[in-house]
């Protein structure tokens, strides 16, 4: 870890005033360290010579008045050290989250969510020391060894030397500790994020785990990683002590040195008791800096390495980004009266042996009602990616009217999108609050309506607090049936023009899939729809369908009749 990592400070922006008036506070102190000095060393040589206290009353005021001022920069410091975290943490946190969004769910398919959970909360948290800490202290070590020196060497220039020789010690042991600790705190906090994000992973699979009698050999796992994490830390822990001890006894062997030189000078009679006293009183804290610099750096090391995590994910570039920079539409897209088209279309997931989408060409008119079908792994959630701009082609391009895609902006986009996954996520907040996902700003009114419409509204108004009841993460307790009904209610509320169902009723028995389809047919209507379909016999069951399409290995191909089991096919690929 560099002392100092530039990218806190590029990614900060917020923190950047609280900093300076950091540094400014440090510099203030340093010029009170040297002031207090001096006054301490003038008063304990004319008190040593008989001096009265009321010609020192002057002295003693100014001393009295510096130790205030000093512990007023102190805590200054400390507080602006502190505000400038927060405001770190803070933007940091909304720089993540809405990095991970932008690179979507073909991006998190790669990373647990756990992980990713841990860095943007204890993660981010560590980088309190960091701040609070060990900047103010690389502030003063920057500033005040290099003040006493000049000090120093003004009124003992042999202590000056010896002060400058001895004063690259410090660092020295600190850089050769800092090497062996960088390894030991990286592997502290990999252990940390593989902990929370397998807990968190566990936690949310518990009810499966129980049911197929594997939730002992997971608790094992946790054992073990918490083992090795505590086994970690005690490691971290044990270096910072010991560089900690190898620091003091540096500093100390230092400071005994010039103690030595300066006593032998005073007793020779070659220096004046004052000067012995400044140099005595301001050889300590030459050290003192480096010291606390070297201990802060121990403690700030895992927010520095969570940091780093939290850089290498904002520094991955999302899919398209640059595309969609270089132009923005013209004017706003409407897909209730513009087509969409793909024209050699594909996708490819890195680390795959194939293509996920192969030479795509399609056409979806306006009020299209279109079917896809196929095996699992065919294409038919990628090619919904695509629409849902979770993914970029990789080769071939889309277009919405005479505009390429890419260069719409993507909030303008997916406005007029509505989708139903197959197992839609509710998040841990009243039903109310999960249907206005659909839509922003919505009234309780066009909530209700919308469950009305989806059907839901029976079941809600009999949950013990109706809209306002509470659900948990994932939706529990609801059945699967209820929370795709308020998946429903969403597309309801947001009024789309062009609906994406993917295989919504794939998991339900058949009296709930046929109140489902039957919502759908109601929300379908006058809109342009692409349904997914996983069991090909499924397909004959819209009645609303316009086109229907198979994929098989990323490729896609026009059904044009189905005698039973098996269709006949136009071609691959169509244009529309």
């Amino acid at each position: 870890m560099k002392p100092l990592d530039p990218r806190l400070l590029r990614h900060s922006a917020a923190a950047r005033g609280y900093l300076v008036v950091t540094v400014v506070l440090g510099l203030a102190a340093t010029a009170l360290i040297l002031l207090q000095a001096s006054l301490l060393a003038h008063l304990l040589s004319a008190a040593a010579t008989g001096t009265g206290t009321a010609v020192l009353a002057g002295s003693l005021a100014a001393l009295g008045a510096v130790l205030l001022a000093r512990a007023a920069a102190g805590y200054g410091g400390e507080v602006t050290a502190l505000r400038a975290a927060a405001a770190v943490k803070s933007q940091l946190r909304r720089r993540l989250t809405d990095h991970v969004l932008e690179l979507g769910p073909s991006w998190l398919v790669g990373h647990r969510s756990g992980e990713v959970t841990t860095l943007a909360t204890r993660g981010l948290d560590a980088l309190d020391p960091y701040f609070a800490r060990y900047l103010p202290q690389l502030v003063l070590a920057c500033v005040v060894p290099f003040a006493v020196l000049i000090r120093v060497g003004l009124a003992d220039w042999l202590s000056g030397v010896v002060i400058g020789v001895t004063l690259p010690l410090i660092p020295l042991f600190a850089i050769l500790v800092g090497l062996h600790t960088k390894a030991v705190t990286q592997r502290q906090w990999r252990l940390l994020a593989r902990l929370g994000g397998h807990f968190l992973d566990v936690v949310e699979g518990l009810p499966t785990l129980k049911l197929f009698g594997r939730a002992k050999p997971q608790a094992e796992v946790i054992g073990r990683v918490t083992g090795e994490y505590r086994k970690a830390t005690m490691a971290t822990l044990r270096v910072a002590f010991l560089s900690a001890f190898v620091l003091e006894l540096a500093a100390a062997l230092a400071t005994a040195l010039v103690a030595v030189e300066v006593g032998l000078r005073l007793l020779a009679g070659h220096l004046s008791y004052q000067t012995a006293l400044l140099v005595l009183l301001l050889t300590p804290e030459a050290y003192l800096p480096l010291r606390a610099v070297g201990a802060q750096f121990h403690a700030s090391t895992e927010g520095a390495a969570a940091a780093a995590d939290v850089f290498a994910i904002l520094d991955t570039p999302v899919p398209g980004r640059v595309a969609r920079l270089s132009g923005s539409a013209s004017g706003p897209v409407d897909l209730r009266i513009e087509p969409i088209r793909l024209s050699g279309v594909g996708l490819s997931y890195p680390g795959r042996g194939r293509d996920a989408l192969a030479g795509i060409n399609l056409t979806i008119r306006p009020g299209d009602q279109i079917t896809l079908t196929g095996p699992s792994g065919a294409g038919k959630s990628s090619l919904l990616a695509l629409l849902l701009r979770f993914a970029e082609p990789t080769s071939g391009r889309i277009e919405v009217g005479d505009l390429d895609l890419a260069r719409i902006p993507l909030g303008e986009w997916r406005r007029q999108i509505a989708w139903v996954p197959q197992a839609p996520h509710l998040f841990a907040a009243s039903v109310a609050e999960n249907i206005a996902l659909g839509g922003q700003a919505a009234s309780r009114a066009a909530v209700v309506a919308a469950a009305r419409a989806a059907g839901a509204d029976g079941f809600i108004e009999d949950l013990p607090r109706g809209y306002e009841t509470a659900v948990g993460e994932g939706g529990l307790p609801l059945s699967s049936g209820q929370r795709q009904q308020l998946a429903l209610a969403r597309a309801f509320l947001r009024d789309a023009p062009l609906l994406l169902l993917d295989e919504p009723a794939a998991h339900l028995d058949a009296d709930t899939a046929a109140r489902l389809d039957a919502a759908l047919a109601r929300l379908a209507a006058g809109r342009t729809v692409i349904r997914v379909a996983h069991d090909r016999r499924a397909v004959t069951s819209y009645a609303a369908t316009t086109r229907k399409f198979a994929l098989d290995h990323g490729r896609l191909s026009q059904i044009s009749r189905i005698p039973g089991s098996s269709p006949a096919r136009v071609a691959a690929p169509v244009a529309s």
